[in-house]
């Protein structure tokens, strides 16, 4: 029999294509990626032998995903269009990486996924695995005509599932897909593909909504070295966090009890078209904006407006699923060396779904009060501006002198 690894979440979908695939021939080896995620592996590991797989291999790849990828797109302020933190196209490359890992090592070049033919998972999975096992072909059932044919929907699924004694919580009455990781939960498809239409409370798993939260301020305080949180103070409770995973585990449930973090988006997807999608990044959220203010505080002036055209391009190359290229090597070599000096403070509020700053301080920091104080003259002439002014203002004078002496159309 042909070995194949499956990459699989336990859900609906990879669990109908585990039977398709043993159906069909195949022996499967079962790979779950802990990036995070609420789940009972081990229940889930029990469901997939049950069901026929070969054998079930499991990693927890929490501290990789923070460290190595969420840690990385924070340095870079990375959002996609503006909005999107990126949370479910950070953890596709981690994930297909570790697949091409398995199969080497089963001596295996086939790898089957559950991502659909419409989305971008598909492209994120297999260009990490092509990148990392060349030779690997890639088993997308969704994009079989046989299995897209077979199963048009979500209740064929269902209905599959059923037949074939598949135990799934899968019901008609959840109308969306939920993703989620470490970083964020993600909400799309069913009743929300209609922009128009409010997600339901209920559907929220890391976020209270603003207008129930806590009536009062959460105060936080986060320190940053290289571009990296390496302590968060919670003041209210005397409480110091320096582990990395536990630092952002708790100001996740910390920002989400404030609300923070939802985002409601209409993006553009890599294969084309327009899709909504709903996000909660509670914790990513926060360091984020405290990360970008501590920036402007360290980082030259011109260095920042650079850097914010390597964000815009590092964000396009993980939305689209470049992680091991050669551009995004050196996207990140270069946001990397601008963060040799992002260390200092940052003081935050956290209240009914807003997060904003009130103080932060850097032994790094380049911002001079003597220089800008309106009640000193500090190391600064004042009359210099003048001859600034005049030189800064020529370009303007000569454009408009040779457009004035130009016939009238």
């Amino acid at each position: 029999m042909t070995k194949i690894i499956l990459a699989y979440s336990g859900g609906l979908d990879t669990s109908v294509i585990l039977k398709w695939l043993l159906d069909k021939g195949y022996e499967v080896v079962c790979f779950i990626a802990d990036v995070g995620q609420q789940e009972d592996f081990d229940k889930m590991k029990t469901k997939a032998l049950t069901l026929g797989a070969l054998k079930v291999s499991i990693k927890d790849l929490k501290k990789e995903f923070l460290e190595n990828y969420i840690f990385e797109a924070l340095k870079a302020n990375a959002k996609y269009e503006g909005k999107y933190l990126l949370g479910t196209a950070l953890a596709r490359p981690l994930i297909g990486k570790e697949l091409a890992r398995i199969a080497k090592e089963e001596g295996t070049h086939l790898i089957a996924h559950g991502a659909t033919g419409k989305g971008n998972d598909q492209v994120r999975f297999e260009l990490a695995i092509y990148q990392k096992l060349p030779d690997a072909e890639v088993i997308a059932p969704w994009r079989i005509s046989e299995f897209y044919q077979q199963f048009q929907g979500r209740k064929d699924l269902i209905n599959y599932a059923n037949i074939h004694g598949i135990a799934i919580s899968s019901t008609l009455k959840k109308p969306y897909s939920i993703d989620e990781n470490l970083m964020h939960a993600s909400y799309e498809g069913g009743i929300l593909e209609d922009p128009s239409i409010p997600p339901k409370e209920e559907m929220f798993k890391l976020t209270i909504s603003p207008e129930k939260a806590r009536d009062r301020l959460t105060k936080i305080v986060i320190t940053f070295k290289n571009g990296i949180p390496t302590l968060l103070e919670l003041l209210e409770e005397n409480l110091k966090i320096s582990d990395p995973l536990e630092l952002f585990q708790i100001l996740q449930k910390i920002a989400g009890e404030n609300g923070i973090g939802r985002t409601d988006i209409v993006e553009s997807r890599i294969v084309g078209m327009k899709s909504r999608g709903i996000y909660e990044s509670p914790a990513a959220t926060v360091l984020w904006n405290a990360h970008a203010d501590l920036e402007n505080l360290t980082l030259d002036g011109e260095l920042l407006k650079l850097k914010i055209i390597f964000e815009k391009k590092m964000s396009e190359c993980i939305y689209n699923g470049l992680w091991f290229t050669p551009e995004m090597d050196f996207l990140a070599s270069a946001i990397n060396n601008s963060q040799q000096y992002v260390n200092g403070i940052v003081y935050l509020s956290l209240y009914k779904g807003n997060c904003w700053v009130t103080g932060r301080e850097s032994e790094n920091g380049i911002y001079d009060s003597s220089l800008c104080s309106m009640n000193e003259l500090g190391n600064y002439d004042q009359a210099d501006a003048t001859g600034f002014i005049k030189i800064h203002s020529l370009r303007h004078k000569v454009v408009l002198q040779k457009r004035e002496c130009l016939p009238k159309k």
